[in-house]
C-alpha cells in the first residue's frame, strides 16, 4: 500500500465518513472480523440481530406495529431466519401503499431514492445512515479482497442520475483526493469509446468498476483499436448491476489483463454479494438475510432456483423486511475454497440491461431510457421497445395521476437520445405481461454488441 493510499485509507476517508455521521469505518472493520467466523458463529449473530432488529421496528414503525399485532407475531420469540417465515412478504406495491408508514418514528436523515426495479414498477424508498454506512462498508471490504483500498486510483462507469447529478464542487474535489474518476455509462458513441479507452490509459487505475455491458463494449472497443491495456496494473474488475455473460467476463479480462468480479445487489435491496478472488459470490450475510423461495412462498433447497428475498438489517429507519426482489437465485451450501464463512449465492439469475442505439449508430445504456419514464408520477408499469432503429414504442400502465403533459416528454427526451427523425410512439395499455422468467421487458435493442440475443432490464 503506498503512502497516500494509506493516508486515504486511515485518515481522510474515515474523516469523511465521520462528518457525515456514517460509521461505515468501525462497521468494514468488524466485517472484515465476522467473514472468518464458523457457520455456527454466524448463525448465532444472525439471530440475534435479526431479533433486536424486529424488536426495533415493531416498536418504532407504523406499518410493522400494526402488521405484528394484527397477526399476533411476537419478535422476542425470533431465533433464527427460519422464523421469518411467519411474516409476509413485501414487494414494491406494498412500499408504495405504506411510503409514510414505513418510516420509523423518530428516524434520524433520511434520502428518497428511486428505482425502477426489475419488476417495471417505479419505486420510492428512503434510506438512512445505518443502511449507507453498511454499503459503503459492504463494498469497501469487498475490494480489500482484491488488494485494493480507497486512495488506490478508481475508474467507474456509472448511469445512475443519482450520480452524475451530484458532480458538484464538493464531490468533485472528494473524488479528487480519493483518486475516483466517473465516466458517463449511457452515452457509447465511437468518440466517446476513443475517449474513455484514453482516460483508462492515462489514469492506470487499480480498479475499474461498473456495469458489465458498459465495460465489455469499452474493452471490445480498445481490441478493435489494437490497443493495449492489458499491463496498465488493473487488479480488479468489479461489475454489478447487471447479469454478467461469459463473453463480457472474457473480454474484460482478456483486454484490461485482470480478473472480473461479479456483484449483485440493487440500489433499494442493498449490496447483497461480492465475488472474492476463490470465486464464490458471498452473502453481506451480517447484515443481509437472503431467501430463496419457490412461486407458493416455500423455500427452495441449497442448489435450487427459487425467487431471491431479502430482509435488511440497517435499515430500521425505513424497514426492508422479506422483500421481493424479483430475481432468481440459486444458494450454495458448500464452503468456500478462500476460508471465509460467508454463505454464497451459487447463481443469480434475471435482471439484466442492454444497449440501445440512436439513429445515428450511437450505442447508449439502456438507463437512458428508463430514467425518463420510471420516475413520471401515475406510471405504474411501462415497457420500452425499440423496434427498429428509427422507431421506438412506449407501452405504459398509468393511474390517476399521469398527465398527458408526460407523454410530450416521453417523446422529446427520447428524439434528444435516439434522434430526431426516430418515431417514438406512446401506448397505453390496461396491463403489460411478464416474460416466461416473470421479468417485465424494458427494452429490446435491435443492434447487440455481442451475439447472444438478451433482453434488458432495469438495474
Amino acid at each position: 500500500m503506498s503512502f497516500y493510499t494509506a493516508t486515504c485509507s486511515r485518515v481522510l476517508f474515515p474523516l469523511h465518513e465521520w462528518l457525515k455521521g456514517h460509521d461505515s469505518v468501525a462497521r468494514r472493520e468488524r466485517l472484515e472480523e465476522s467473514q472468518w467466523w464458523s457457520a455456527d458463529q454466524l448463525a448465532d449473530y444472525r439471530g440475534q440481530r435479526l431479533r433486536d432488529f424486529l424488536i426495533d421496528i415493531g416498536r418504532r414503525v407504523p406499518y410493522y406495529r400494526e402488521l405484528f399485532r394484527g397477526i399476533a407475531f411476537d419478535p422476542r420469540s425470533v431465533r433464527s431466519m427460519a422464523d421469518l417465515r411467519a411474516l409476509p412478504l413485501l414487494d414494491k406495491t406494498d412500499i408504495r401503499a405504506n411510503l409514510g408508514r414505513l418510516k420509523a418514528d423518530g428516524h434520524g436523515p433520511l434520502t428518497r431514492y428511486n428505482t425502477g426495479g426489475s419488476s417495471g414498477q417505479p419505486l420510492i424508498f428512503y434510506m438512512g445512515k445505518a443502511r449507507k454506512s453498511h454499503d459503503v462498508a459492504a463494498k469497501w471490504r469487498a475490494t480489500r479482497w482484491w488488494d485494493v483500498d480507497i486512495g488506490d486510483r478508481e475508474l467507474v462507469v456509472w448511469g445512475s442520475p443519482i450520480e452524475l447529478g451530484a458532480q458538484d464542487r464538493l464531490r468533485r474535489l472528494r473524488d479528487g483526493v480519493l483518486r475516483s474518476h466517473l465516466l458517463p455509462a449511457f452515452e457509447m458513441s465511437p468518440a466517446n469509446l476513443d475517449r474513455f479507452v484514453d482516460t483508462i490509459r492515462g489514469r492506470r487505475p487499480a480498479m475499474l468498476f461498473g456495469y458489465p455491458s458498459s465495460l465489455s463494449l469499452i474493452a471490445a472497443h480498445a481490441r478493435q483499436q489494437n490497443l493495449t491495456m492489458n499491463t496498465l496494473g488493473i487488479k480488479v474488475a468489479f461489475v454489478t448491476s447487471e447479469k454478467l455473460y461469459d463473453e463480457q467476463r472474457a473480454v474484460i479480462s482478456e483486454v484490461f489483463g485482470c480478473p472480473v468480479a461479479n456483484g449483485y445487489g440493487a440500489r433499494d435491496a442493498g449490496f447483497i454479494a461480492h465475488q472474492c478472488p476463490a470465486g464464490s459470490l458471498h452473502i453481506s450475510a451480517e447484515d443481509v438475510l437472503v431467501e430463496t423461495l419457490h412461486a407458493d412462498g416455500t423455500p427452495t433447497a441449497p442448489g435450487e432456483a427459487g425467487e431471491i428475498v431479502v430482509t435488511h438489517l440497517a435499515t430500521a429507519d425505513f424497514p426492508f423486511v422479506r422483500y421481493r426482489t424479483g430475481d432468481v437465485g440459486i444458494l450454495g451450501d458448500r464452503s468456500c475454497a478462500c476460508g471465509r464463512g460467508l454463505p454464497v449465492l451459487q447463481e443469480v439469475q434475471g435482471r439484466t440491461t442492454d444497449f440501445v442505439v440512436a439513429r445515428d449508430g450511437t450505442v447508449m445504456h439502456g438507463l437512458a431510457l428508463i430514467y425518463t419514464v420510471r420516475d413520471l408520477p401515475g406510471v405504474d408499469r411501462f415497457r420500452i421497445e425499440q423496434v427498429s432503429i428509427d422507431e421506438t414504442i412506449v407501452k405504459l400502465v398509468t393511474g390517476p395521476d399521469f398527465a398527458r403533459a408526460a407523454e410530450q416528454r416521453i417523446v422529446r427526451d427520447f428524439k434528444a437520445r435516439l434522434g430526431e427523425a426516430v418515431s417514438i410512439r406512446v401506448e397505453h395499455v390496461g396491463d403489460i405481461a411478464s416474460e416466461a422468467s416473470g421479468k417485465y421487458r424494458y427494452v429490446v435493442s435491435h443492434v447487440k454488441p455481442f451475439a447472444q440475443p438478451r433482453e434488458a432490464t432495469d438495474a
